[in-house]
């Protein structure tokens, strides 16, 4: 992600938050929040995410969407003792995958300090593949996003629209 597009993020299109706890076994040697930490607290927010949208009902037991892809931009240092949030939203929804921007943001400044985009892809454990988004996952995310500019798929497919988040 390029400083351009990190400085067009406007944090209030960002309806998940979750305040996270920094620990001292979190910091390396540099006095910094460790790298692999970072996508432990997206990790977090992902799932807490993912049961807001659905209102709690999620069974954590059944596959129904795996990480395809995560891109994670660090932009500068978390240190121990400064209170950090991760907001989370989905910029992109397709007919069998979506993507979740999400941003660790110091919450007395309101300055991202990472950006992490990851597509989720829907899949079927029976088959090893990626399947149809269920209808009640997509409902749940245009619902909670309030997702209303719907992109036509190319001519090959019939199925539907991706919907991009309303600015």
């Amino acid at each position: 992600m390029d400083r351009k597009e990190i400085e067009s993020i406007d944090l209030s299109d960002f309806r998940h938050s979750l305040p996270v706890q920094i620990r001292f076994n979190d910091i390396d040697i540099l006095g910094h929040l460790n790298n692999i930490v970072y996508f432990a607290l997206y990790d977090l927010a992902k799932a807490r995410f993912l049961e807001t949208i659905r209102d709690g009902h999620v069974d954590w037991r059944k596959v129904e969407c795996v990480i395809a892809n995560i891109d994670c931009t660090y932009i500068k240092q978390i240190l121990f003792g400064e209170e950090i949030e991760v907001k989370s939203r989905c910029i992109h929804l397709g007919e069998r995958s979506f993507i979740l921007r999400q941003c660790l943001v110091e919450v007395k400044t309101q300055e991202i300090r990472s950006v992490c985009d990851t597509v989720m892809v829907c899949f079927d454990p029976s088959t090893g593949k990626s399947a149809p988004m269920s209808p009640t996952l997509r409902s749940a995310i245009i619902n909670y996003e309030k997702m209303t500019d719907i992109l036509p798929y190319p001519e090959s497919d019939s199925a539907g629209g991706d919907i991009k988040a309303e600015k």
